[in-house]
């Protein structure tokens, strides 16, 4: 269990208040053994899965370990919950437990983006939407990683209780209540597909980014013909030669806005791409964010600027228990919301 994932859930829901004044949500925390391993740190559950039984929704944080499958009784719990009318929510890789339970069969899903291929390989019949902040069905919903999570709750919120509500947990949250864009500005692509037929190419391709590439000369390098070659390249990379120099052009130029002042200009140059026209519309059509936009919120600081320092000072502090709690401890609530761990 991701630990940061419960703990969004938690807070955000047990401090709303309705518009009488009143709690709106009691949260309880329920898992199937009473202690948690979260890997850092051990937490225990005041509640059994049995609890389920009596909730209106049930939030599944994300998973640690993906490739493990959820217990037949934590499959069992969250169906029938569903089944009795709970809403059934997941943050992050909380995903594959709704997906093992056959709660996202034939429908569109979110989840952490470097988690999404391994949800649609292991579940081909959910259609994952790797750049989706959250997928509201109504009775079901997904979202992405920890954040999202957050943006996930205050839309639950605003849907049942109305946008001035969750506008009071949003600011209680310090977050905005709607958030522009989807996960596409924060995805990685993943390393080079070493696979043994085109593992040198695929190195070659990468160290020539920015000059122009043929498919056709591609071809010829690897000894094939056109057709062969475009066959075996999908099958070993699971994407087309052009689509693949296109993902890497566009990770090459995030970085290099990341990191660097150049001009955009120079930035599509050096990506590869034949004109900062074409860069600009393709980098916004597969990003969500304009090249600009993208500098602007992910920049990194120069050394020795006030914000770096600031940073620095940031990273010496040290988490510590027995720290006060300024938030109001809430009264006996009025809707209850179990939180599976």
């Amino acid at each position: 269990m991701i630990p940061s994932d419960l703990g969004i859930a938690c807070d955000v829901f047990r401090y709303v208040r309705n518009r009488n004044g009143d709690d709106a949500y009691t949260v309880e925390v329920c898992s199937e053994a009473n202690k948690v391993d979260t890997g850092l740190f051990s937490l225990s559950a005041p509640y059994r899965l049995g609890r389920l039984t009596q909730a209106d929704i049930v939030v599944v944080p994300g998973v640690q370990d993906i490739s493990a499958a959820p217990s037949a009784a934590v499959v069992r719990a969250i169906r029938a919950a569903h089944a009795r009318g709970a809403l059934v929510a997941s943050i992050c890789t909380g995903a594959f437990v709704l997906a093992a339970a056959g709660l996202l069969d034939r429908r569109r899903a979110a989840t952490h983006w470097a988690a999404a291929e391994d949800l649609a390989r292991r579940y081909p019949q959910v259609m994952v939407d790797a750049d989706a902040l959250f997928v509201d069905h109504g009775d079901v919903v997904t979202s992405a990683g920890s954040s999202a999570g957050l943006d996930m709750c205050l839309h639950l919120i605003a849907r049942q209780h109305g946008q001035a509500i969750a506008a009071q947990a949003a600011k209680l949250a310090v977050a905005p209540l709607r958030r522009d864009g989807g996960q596409a500005p924060f995805i990685r692509q993943q390393p080079l597909v070493a696979s043994t037929t085109f593992a040198a190419l695929l190195e070659w391709m990468h160290h020539n980014l920015r000059n122009p590439i043929d498919v056709r000369a591609l071809a010829e390098r690897a000894h094939m013909t056109p057709r062969t070659f475009a066959r075996k390249f999908k099958d070993q990379t699971g994407t087309t030669p052009i689509q693949w120099l296109l993902t890497h052009r566009i990770r090459m130029a995030q970085e290099l806005l990341e990191t660097t002042a150049i001009s955009i200009d120079d930035v599509a140059a050096a990506a590869g791409f034949e004109s900062s026209v074409t860069f600009r519309a393709r980098f916004q059509r597969v990003v969500g964010l304009t090249p600009t936009a993208y500098r602007r919120r992910f920049s990194s600081p120069q050394e020795g600027s006030p914000s770096q320092a600031s940073t620095r000072a940031a990273n010496r502090l040290r988490i510590k228990t027995g720290t006060t709690d300024h938030h109001r401890a809430p009264a006996p609530a009025k809707s209850p919301c179990r939180l599976r761990e």
